[in-house]
């Protein structure tokens, strides 16, 4: 069984959060997680520099919700290390948010010691996100505990961020296949999503960490989360491993779901998962979401700006030394240069 969650302020507290985040019933919120998941599986450590210049170009892009980086020991993830400098460094615009993950309370304190130490308004970030998965031989091998375990130590630190009045979100991992034990029950995937917004987070994201999730399998799945989660608490986050993350994205939407995680060129992948590629690329889902009855939710005149997302995929993977993944990203990039090329003629 797993535990049940009734923490007094969260009811108020995932009221407040919807109506921060209150949408148009065909507005998509991104979040864009490519400076925290899409780079913490690379194999070199990454220049603060580099990291904050990121930030910086997708909220000059108009991308409005900027996972920043972890608190996690850099002796587990040296790609996380600086996550404190890269938010001090990176330039900040209106309207925008720098979440964190946060494994445990020491992470948690890290935050609230960034906090103390840099007071500013808006302070440098607002919301933390916590992590589980679906299965227990995920969770194992990903935190060393079982589900239950893990979300028994999330919740005093559910509570403890709330009670400074910071945002949570909470992924849950691996809710179609584990690489461990197969085929997920989806079942388990509504428990642990329930007791995650029952302890207190305003929004779950349900994550395809293997990337092995067809659209039939996203629809069982969310059909069966939806039976105790409200769907505006719920994110889809989709990996590309079997070139399946657009068409489960769009199917996420036809669900309800209005937030999406996406990473900047195809970013990511999962230290724990063999195999599995990155996260669907953001510009794949805004190329996807062009003449939809969706709209990008942004700051770039209201959305965000393909064009300059193509530009800041192929500069990060450029600083990664690699070419873009995004299929989308690709082929603008290969339009612009015939058009160059036909210019010049």
């Amino acid at each position: 069984m797993l535990p049940r969650f009734r923490h007094g302020m969260a009811p108020a507290v995932r009221i407040s959060r919807r109506r921060n985040y209150a949408t148009a019933s065909n507005q998509v919120n991104i979040v864009e997680v490519g400076p925290r998941d899409g780079l913490q599986n690379e194999k070199g450590v990454i220049p603060v520099s580099v990291k904050a210049e990121l930030i910086s170009r997708l909220g000059r892009a108009g991308v409005q919700i900027i996972e920043a980086g972890s608190f996690v020991s850099p002796k587990w993830v040296p790609q996380m290390a600086g996550t404190a400098e890269v938010l001090a460094k990176a330039e900040r615009f209106p309207g925008v948010r720098y979440p964190v993950l946060v494994p445990n309370q020491k992470g948690l304190d890290a935050v609230t010691s960034l906090l103390a130490q840099n007071p500013a308004s808006p302070p440098l970030t607002d919301e933390i996100s916590i992590f589980t998965a679906a299965t227990d031989a995920f969770t194992r091998a990903n935190l060393n505990t079982t589900t239950a375990e893990s979300l028994e130590r999330l919740a005093p630190v559910t509570r403890a961020a709330l009670d400074q009045g910071l945002r949570v979100r909470g992924y849950v991992s691996v809710v179609i296949a584990c690489p461990y034990s197969g085929p997920v029950d989806y079942a388990r995937v509504r428990d642990v999503a329930k007791a995650l917004v029952d302890m207190g987070c305003y929004e779950v994201s349900l994550g395809d960490t293997v990337g092995m999730g067809t659209p039939a399998q996203v629809s069982e799945m969310l059909e069966e989360v939806k039976k105790s989660v409200p769907v505006e608490n719920l994110a889809g986050h989709f990996h590309d491993t079997y070139g399946t993350a657009v068409s489960n994205v769009l199917t996420a939407l036809e669900h309800g779901i209005r937030t999406i995680d996406a990473s900047i060129g195809g970013l990511g992948g999962c230290p724990y998962s063999p195999g599995a590629t990155g996260n669907v690329a953001t510009e794949d889902v805004l190329y996807a979401l062009q003449g939809s009855k969706y709209h990008v939710a942004g700051t770039k005149d209201g959305t965000i700006d393909l064009e300059q997302m193509v530009d800041i995929g192929w500069w990060i993977s450029e600083q990664l030394g690699r070419e873009s993944t995004s299929r989308a990203g690709r082929a603008i990039r290969a339009r612009r240069l015939r058009e160059q090329q036909k210019a010049k003629l």
